[in-house]
């Protein structure tokens, strides 16, 4: 028979030194934004100790604890880590909130400007750092604008943003309620939120935020708190989903096959494939664009495999 539980017992709370020295501590991000970390439940043991369903530290070593740990984030088991989580107290521009918050599984509470009076900074962009819209994804950018052209666009903006300022004081001293005033205010104003999260549904964020394709803006701050903050809280965690998630790369099943063939040394073959899935279609001027084919091409010349169909 099993003995019960000493309800009296004391239970140590899970201290990480690592995140503890930075508990607090505004880690700046963009012109005026920042990210700290306010608490945490958990750690790299946490995460054990759920997959295990035991108490206490137990008798497995610490490299048994590495092992499972990447067994689990290789394997996609999800509840051990969501055991751990975090708050952070960040300042964000609206426009960058607005991806942001479409991560739907975190708690959050945000600076109400119907409450308070809008935070007087705005996130700028230097004459160097406009960026150009790429011609291949509709909501990405590539390579940048002329910084001559630059310089009178972020003239224009400081411009813009004193305008609307001035509106929005206006309007507060002519005692036009909160709540409409702030209507004319840029996406590029920042707020501040408190974001809480757990580790599993952090690591999302992460996956898709330090993306190469997320937005410059968003990857800066998402960058900033995978390499700044989990990596010292659940370090074993974070090297894991480096590996695994990260830097890995999902092959489809018709991938596969048109890999398979050229590795067998059968272009005509990998031609043929490509053909019956679809991926080739021509039209008067050659081949038709297909977004599918192009994350293929990109992935065969990452391993200096020729592509067939050119």
């Amino acid at each position: 028979m099993t003995n019960p539980v000493n309800e009296s017992s004391q239970i140590e709370r899970v201290q990480v030194e690592a995140l503890n020295e930075i508990l607090g501590v505004p880690f700046t991000v963009l012109d005026d934004g920042f990210v700290r970390v306010i608490d945490y439940m958990g750690s790299d043991e946490s995460i054990v100790q759920a997959a295990r369903v035991s108490y206490g530290k137990g008798t497995k070593k610490v490299h048994e604890d590495r092992g499972l740990i990447r067994y689990l984030m290789r394997h996609r088991h999800t509840t051990p880590f969501e055991m751990c989580e975090i708050k952070f107290h960040v300042r964000v521009p609206m426009d960058c909130w607005r991806q942001w918050i479409r991560h739907r599984t975190a708690s959050v509470n945000e600076y109400s400007t119907r409450y308070s009076e809008a935070i007087d900074s705005e996130q700028t962009t230097r004459e160097t750092e406009w960026r150009e819209q790429t011609q291949g994804n509709r909501q990405g950018s590539q390579g940048f604008i002329d910084p001559q052209k630059g310089a009178e666009l972020s003239r224009k903006q400081t411009e813009l943003h004193e305008l609307s300022r001035k509106l929005y004081t206006e309007r507060l001293d002519a005692g036009v309620a909160r709540e409409q005033a702030r209507k004319d205010l840029p996406l590029s104003t920042y707020t501040e939120a408190y974001w809480k999260m757990n580790l599993h549904n952090l690591l999302h964020f992460l996956e898709l935020r330090m993306d190469q394709h997320a937005q410059v803006e968003i990857r800066t701050y998402a960058t900033l708190i995978g390499t700044e903050i989990v990596r010292r809280w659940c370090p074993i965690a974070w090297e894991a989903f480096l590996d695994y998630r990260l830097h890995a790369m999902n092959w489809s099943r018709l991938e596969q096959e048109i890999i398979k063939a050229l590795v067998a040394g059968k272009p005509e073959e990998a031609n043929k494939l490509a053909a019956e899935f679809g991926l080739l279609s021509y039209g008067a001027d050659g081949l038709k664009r297909n977004r599918e084919r192009d994350e293929i091409e990109a992935k065969l010349k990452q391993f200096n495999l020729p592509i067939p169909w050119v």
